[in-house]
């Protein structure tokens, strides 16, 4: 049942996810394509997670931040393929009121956490190289357990700003969803009660998140340049580049995506733009941080060997 009769409104208790594409050809081969995504997601931040456990070379907080990056990946992901490859299945995909709020919440809250692991990860690199004698004093325990306390905090209160925002919606008329996942943009467009404070609200919330977050994130790549071009020895700032370009690259990728999509005006993209961008965010980034954390981290690539070595010599 799609909508119940309440006076002179017809109440929408579902909405229909029109998807990405309707071209079937198109959809089998995108379903194709998505769901080795998926796979490679899965599985390669699940042996991030379970390597960074079982390895004591990793244990340090970097890592412990980055298995949580992982997490945040899966997450994410998690949130919107799964029913996304079900769309490419079935004629139409219905999703519940209910179920489009959590689909709605979960994005956010894992979108936002990884903001903030981000920043969090570029503090520790500040801190590693601008601080190296005070490293293993600054980022002790109870400094990164704050650090993660303070991402999932930022991540539910905002994701509680998205669907306390949601449920103000008054939804009584078309239910068809222009987009692949229950996106808070074009919920808005199919509300027909006033959305001004419903749609500035959670704009304001994820606008300060992106913007302190990236603020950190810069403040601490300036301090760091600043210190690696007063180093003498060549090999110490290579050295010390190549711990940041990991990160770099996935800070470029994931704030790339997220500001087309949270900062940039509406007008100055279509909705097949943003599904896109979307798709790119929440599908292809969350395969690829794993894969750029592996392949370029020779700490990372030592671990795996070694653990790898120990499954098949015993």
């Amino acid at each position: 049942m799609d909508s119940l009769v309440d006076g002179n409104h017809t109440a929408v208790t579902g909405f229909i996810l029109l998807g990405i594409t309707e071209d079937p050809v198109l959809r089998v081969i995108l379903f194709m394509t998505i769901l080795c995504i998926y796979l490679v997601t899965v599985s390669g931040n699940l042996s991030t997670i379970i390597l960074i456990r079982f390895s004591s070379q990793l244990h340090h907080p970097m890592y412990f931040l980055l298995s949580h990056l992982a997490l945040a990946d899966l997450g994410c992901s998690s949130s919107v393929t799964p029913n996304m490859l079900i769309n490419f299945l079935v004629e139409r995909n219905m999703i519940s009121y209910l179920g489009c709020a959590i689909q709605l919440g979960s994005v956010v809250f894992f979108g936002s956490s990884e903001c903030f692991l981000l920043a969090a990860m570029a503090y520790d690199r500040f801190m590693a190289i601008c601080s190296p004698l005070l490293y293993s004093t600054k980022m002790c325990t109870q400094v990164y357990v704050r650090l993660l306390t303070v991402t999932y905090l930022g991540g539910f209160l905002n994701a509680c700003s998205f669907t306390i925002s949601f449920s103000f919606l008054l939804f009584c008329g078309p239910n068809q969803v222009n987009h692949f996942f229950c996106d808070f943009t074009p919920l808005v467009k199919l509300s027909c009660s006033d959305s001004t404070i419903p749609a500035v609200v959670p704009s304001f919330t994820s606008g300060s998140i992106i913007v302190v977050t990236m603020c950190v994130i810069v403040i601490s790549y300036i301090c760091i340049l600043i210190t690696i071009l007063k180093m003498s020895s060549t090999e110490g700032r290579h050295k010390a580049f190549s711990t940041c370009t990991s990160h770099l690259t996935v800070v470029t990728l994931f704030f790339g995506t997220i500001t087309f999509i949270y900062v940039m005006p509406k007008s100055c993209y279509s909705t097949d733009q943003n599904k896109v961008v979307s798709l790119f965010y929440l599908v292809v980034v969350p395969m690829l941080n794993p894969l750029i954390y592996s392949l370029r981290n020779n700490e990372m690539k030592g671990a795996l060997k070694r653990e790898l070595g120990r499954k098949i010599f015993t």
